[in-house]
């Protein structure tokens, strides 16, 4: 199994997906080998806490990392210890992100990983004269002739993930391919960038919205551009960078071909970039479809049809039971996601009823984007329904209203729909043991009669057993705990 991670590409940054003018051939071609998912959406629209859910399996309040910057809880395990321990060779090459530390990672291999193949941000910088780091973080260094393809991450980590491939083609392996690019500082060689100098990306209504009847902290954010008419995106450094990704994905795949041409390969990104729509930048404390929403393709010789499309909901979360079941290993009941196999061999069957989006946090090794924003999300693939705790909520229709301008959490038309979700919201957060739940997330303004007790739920959360850990004990009785969730 080959898992390609992108990093800041949006559902419709790819040509398949979106006739937008950007060139993205070799993803486009592997979205023709198999099934594209229309509605595949991540965990949190931030680098750190979306990645720690496709690797654990856990949502980021669950496994420590609901913000950047914030390490994996000691109690947690990545699925390249849970398939190492059972036989499968696992080996981790690109960004990781999860270390708790500065933005590169401690450069040292987490449990599972193959240490021959690791290769995290810092083992890169590594590599790099003192003179050529300081150029690998400028963006600058785009318009410089002399950064040519071999200086670059993801032409690095593409070079050790064909070298994986060549000698490992005998074996089961999960081998993860995790790029950088075209994460600012968007470096690329000057070809890349040169051919969209004159490129704007297609501009949407939502560019114009005026954010009334919109979470507070979002005109906050947007402050000084609320104001303004905000033309076309033109960033020939970001495009560049992400159609020299897809130039490396398209060596990747070569080498996939030649040396495990039966290999299940699958492609998703982290989170996508708001590219100005709703006046916002990069991403942060929202959870509009620029940022949240995310490609997600799985080719599978002889599995899965070639060029079928879905509109089957999927979420990160179901990753990792997935990698798995695929290897014919039970999914731990703790993982709170499930085995996305069946899906993938039938597209048109229904996926998730639901998807569980939430934010925590965002810092990189400065504070900013609204520091402390916790919200909490469900979508349930048509409507989608998001508490922002310290302000106003949000509900949109995304059938009628695609681009997210008209907030319905106060129409009374859609009342029902809004306090179902509502409902199928908390109770995932009791489920899930969050540990940031309680009764103001029921009590909204719009919602005055939710029934509130300094009890909350009243339920246990105690945790099933993963393996590793050993059986939880009973606070009353000092016993083997029996059922993890019942009424306390």
């Amino acid at each position: 199994m080959v898992i390609i991670l992108g990093e800041s590409v949006r559902y419709d940054m790819l040509n398949c997906n979106r006739p937008t003018g950007l060139k993205t051939p070799h993803l486009d071609r592997l979205a023709a080998q198999g099934v594209s998912f229309d509605k595949a959406y991540n965990c949190q629209p931030v680098c750190a806490p979306a990645r720690s859910a496709i690797w654990t399996g856990l949502y980021p309040h669950t496994n420590g990392v609901w913000g950047n910057s914030m390490a994996l809880g000691n109690t947690t395990h990545t699925i390249g210890q849970f398939v190492h321990d059972h036989g499968v060779k696992a080996a981790f090459i690109g960004k990781w992100h999860l270390d708790g530390v500065d933005y590169f990672d401690t450069g040292r291999c987490a449990a599972g990983w193959d240490p021959d193949y690791w290769y995290a941000m810092r083992d890169y910088l590594q590599e790099l004269s003192p003179e050529d780091r300081v150029r690998s973080r400028n963006p600058a260094t785009g318009d410089d002739p002399s950064w040519t393809a071999d200086l670059c991450y993801a032409f690095r980590c593409t070079n050790k993930a064909i070298d994986f491939l060549a000698k490992h083609r005998q074996e089961d392996f999960l081998l993860v391919v995790s790029y950088d690019e075209p994460h600012g500082p968007s470096l690329c060689p000057i070809e890349y960038s040169r051919a969209y100098k004159d490129y704007e990306f297609p501009r949407d209504g939502d560019l114009d919205d005026s954010l009334e009847n919109k979470p507070a902290e979002q005109r906050v954010w947007a402050a000084g551009r609320l104001e303004k008419h905000l033309p076309a995106q033109k960033a020939p450094h970001f495009f560049g960078s992400h159609t020299f990704v897809d130039a490396e994905i398209g060596r990747l795949m070569a080498a996939v071909e030649k040396d495990s041409p039966e290999a299940l390969v699958m492609y998703t990104s982290d989170h996508g970039v708001f590219l100005d729509a709703h006046r916002l930048i990069d991403k942060g404390p929202a959870m509009y479809d620029e940022i949240t929403h995310v490609p997600f393709i799985v080719k599978w010789p002889g599995q899965v049809a070639p060029g079928t499309r879905s509109s089957s909901l999927v979420s990160h979360i179901d990753i990792s039971g997935t990698i798995m079941d695929f290897f014919g290993l039970d999914v731990p009941k703790t993982m709170e996601g499930k085995s996305m196999l069946p899906l993938w061999k039938e597209p048109k069957s229904p996926g998730r009823d639901y998807t569980f989006i939430e934010w925590g946090r965002y810092e990189v090794d400065h504070d900013g984007f609204g520091a402390f924003q916790p919200i909490r999300c469900i979508c349930d693939g048509r409507y989608k329904l998001s508490i922002h705790l310290m302000t106003t909520d949000e509900l949109y229709d995304l059938k009628t209203d695609p681009r997210e301008m008209n907030n319905l959490i106060d129409s009374s038309d859609h009342a029902a729909i809004r306090n179902h979700l509502h409902d199928k919201l908390l109770d995932w957060m009791n489920v899930s043991r969050d540990p940031f739940r309680g009764y103001y997330w029921g009590r909204r303004q719009w919602r005055p009669e939710f029934p509130v007790t300094w009890a909350n739920a009243g339920m246990t959360r105690q945790r099933e057993n993963d393996g590793y850990l050993p059986r939880e004990l009973d606070y009353d009785t000092g016993l083997p705990m029996i059922n993890a969730t019942r009424p306390k």
